[in-house]
């Protein structure tokens, strides 16, 4: 059911997020004149046997927000009382959804650089988890691509290439792979496939009686129509209309949720996505959003109006925890923890995490290395994003182009991530948003993103981007308010100059003047981090003299005058450089990451010291085999589980 955006705003706003495990509620209501989030409440999804109805969990998560509130939300017989009359009920209720593994896709292309990028990106910023590309340049043979194809069971097929008045041969072909292997739904076995057709038009009604015999076919303008143009929106906003009204029909007890809506249900990655372009746009800026789960890390971009969302599905702190190691490699993982470790007992410990992913680190020891994992998990992903964050726009050079390489490379697109330009970072998740202490977070995003110039740090306070990116979809005003209110954590501002330069030299003078009339004068030297102190809500203004070996984004050595947001962590200056430099010495290793550790205060310097005084000398950690495991016995067996 639509909401017409002319009706009076609602004062009491009910959402869920149906996750995979967990379906969690919350009800904002207006308090006064802004609107703000009251309560939260979460219970097990059901959308799996033996229950097979999500509604079963959607209704215990309402009722436990009922019950916080002491204010009955459902009537007698199960539905939602609307709209609010008096102490009863609530006004609106919207929905996001990524139960059963959320909206899962195969897309296809001709060329796999350009068409088939352009759909991956199209099922991406739609909240999709892509299960493969398919192209005609993928390496693999037809027979391949059929077996590929058949063993997936995707939700919806997005199949585009060519541009508007090219040839049709390849996208015929494209077309009869896919319906050879015939792949099949994952819910709804009596329903045709939905297939989306989003490339050359001139080959649309051929496409259309071709897969209309095995397949749902949904035509929409071509993502390509010209090799230096690129259009999503038309696939994307097909996605969403079919996710909602085909794929979570089919589902069990999802028709009954669609009832109860007041707009569409949006996959849980579109909805964050969608709350992340939304910020862009309110605030003006250029942002990146992270969410890093036990299996995958999703991340967000929007750069000047150009929105991005990559998914690393093998990339996440439990269930695929293993992953991040082999991907990432030991000494990687290894350079940012203040001890000395050996792989063995690493590697046995990961495994162990990975046999029992709802596990959390007991000890000190084990949160250190469960959060330089998360760095490397981190850093791998945006790596991921910034290949495929790019922009494709004509340009007065175009038209110019004579060569095949000049038009390929065009058609590929630019790179939209600069690090120097990003206003804000927000990241999202276990190992982020429950940091025992908010410096553990800003340095995680320090390392891993490694931000240059001025950029706020920021952590979602209890994962309610899903629920405000739905609500935004409609309000966007109460959205953005409970999101700045209620949802962001300000962890404060990262002053970080560019370069490289020696250890004890100066980076940056940085002169900070507070709206209380103090001020301070500060030298950072490489290698170094410093953090002054600035609260929530608090404001300064900085003049920022780089070194002439540094840049702070208006070229090297030139000073730039910013503003600043305080936080939990308050001001941040970094003087490693860019991008940062560990050394490979042991002994100097340990030494520099224990000094940035005693910066951030991000761990008790006697906690610390232990560690460096049991482990620093000897190749192999001498901690009991209770600590190295986490209480958890362990055996050769996790070894060659590891090394499969």
């Amino acid at each position: 059911m639509a909401v017409s955006a002319e009706k009076p705003k609602p004062e009491s706003i009910l959402a869920t997020d149906v996750g995979s495990t967990t379906t969690k509620a919350i009800l904002i209501e207006k308090r006064g004149d802004e609107y703000r989030l009251i309560t939260r409440g979460e219970m097990p999804t059901t959308v799996e046997a033996p229950w097979d109805n999500v509604m079963i969990g959607v209704r215990k998560a309402v009722r436990r927000v009922s019950e916080l509130i002491e204010r009955p939300l459902l009537d007698e017989s199960g539905h939602l009382i609307r709209p609010k009359q008096g102490n009863r009920g609530v006004d609106m209720y919207v929905s996001t959804s990524s139960a059963g593994g959320g909206l899962q896709m195969m897309v296809g292309g001709l060329v796999s650089a350009i068409s088939a990028t352009s759909a991956h990106r199209a099922a991406l910023g739609a909240g999709a988890v892509v299960l493969d590309v398919i192209a005609v340049d993928d390496g693999r043979s037809t027979s391949e691509q059929i077996t590929r194809i058949s063993e997936l069971r995707p939700d919806i097929v997005l199949i585009s290439g060519g541009v508007d008045g090219g040839s049709v041969t390849y996208l015929a072909a494209l077309t009869e792979t896919v319906m050879e292997a015939n792949p099949q739904p994952r819910f709804g076995m009596t329903y045709k496939l939905p297939f989306i057709y989003a490339g050359n038009k001139d080959a649309a009604d051929m496409i259309q009686d071709m897969a209309s015999k095995q397949f749902a076919v949904h035509v929409v303008d071509n993502l390509r129509p010209s090799h230096d143009v690129e259009n999503l929106g038309p696939a994307r906003q097909a996605i969403h209309d079919i996710f909602m009204n085909h794929v979570m029909a089919q589902a069990p007890g999802y028709h009954e949720l669609m009832e109860w809506v007041d707009t569409q249900i949006m996959p849980t990655p579109g909805a964050v996505g969608s709350l992340i372009a939304l910020m862009a746009k309110q605030y003006g800026i250029n942002i990146i959003g992270v969410d890093i789960g036990g299996a995958t890390t999703d991340v967000f971009s929007d750069f000047g109006g150009t929105f991005t969302r990559t998914v690393s599905a093998n990339l996440g702190m439990s269930y695929s925890i293993t992953n991040v190691l082999e991907e990432a490699g030991f000494e990687n993982i290894r350079r940012w923890v203040p001890f000395g470790i050996d792989e063995e007992s690493f590697s046995n410990w990961i495994s162990n995490k990975m046999v029992r992913p709802t596990t959390i680190p007991q000890t000190w020891y084990h949160l250190m290395l469960e959060q330089a994992l998360a760095r490397e998990a981190l850093r791998l992903s945006f790596e991921h994003h910034k290949s495929l964050a790019r922009k494709v726009e004509k340009t007065e050079d175009s038209m110019a182009m004579r060569t095949r390489t000049e038009l390929f490379a065009s058609s590929k697109g630019v790179e939209v991530i600069d690090m120097m330009k990003l206003h804000m970072l927000v990241g999202s998740g276990g190992v982020l948003s429950h940091a025992p202490r908010r410096s553990q977070a800003a340095l995680m995003l320090m390392d891993s993103f490694q931000p240059q110039g001025v950029t706020e740090l920021t952590v979602d306070s209890i994962f309610m981007m899903p629920h405000l990116g739905v609500l935004g979809s409609v309000y966007p005003d109460i959205a953005a308010e409970v999101f700045d209110k209620d949802c962001l954590v300000r962890l404060g501002t990262l002053i970080a100059p560019a370069g490289r330069s020696k250890e004890g030299r100066p980076v940056a003078t940085v002169h900070v003047s507070r709206a209380n009339g103090t001020s301070e004068d500060v030298t950072v030297r490489y290698g170094e981090i410093v953090r002054l102190p600035l609260g929530v809500g608090e404001t300064a203004h900085a003049t920022v003299t780089p070194d002439g070996a540094f840049d702070m984004g208006a070229g090297k050595g030139k000073k730039v005058d910013v503003e600043l947001h305080g936080g939990l962590v308050g001001i941040i200056i970094d003087g490693r450089g860019r991008p940062i430099e560990i050394p490979t010495d042991e002994a100097k290793r340990v030494e520099r990451v224990a000094q940035w550790i005693h910066a951030m205060e991000a761990y008790p310097d006697d906690v610390v010291q232990k560690y460096i005084n049991q482990y620093a000398a000897k190749p192999a950690p001498a901690a009991s085999k209770s600590e190295r495991n986490g209480g958890q016995e362990r055996g050769g067996l996790f070894n060659r589980l590891l090394k499969r």
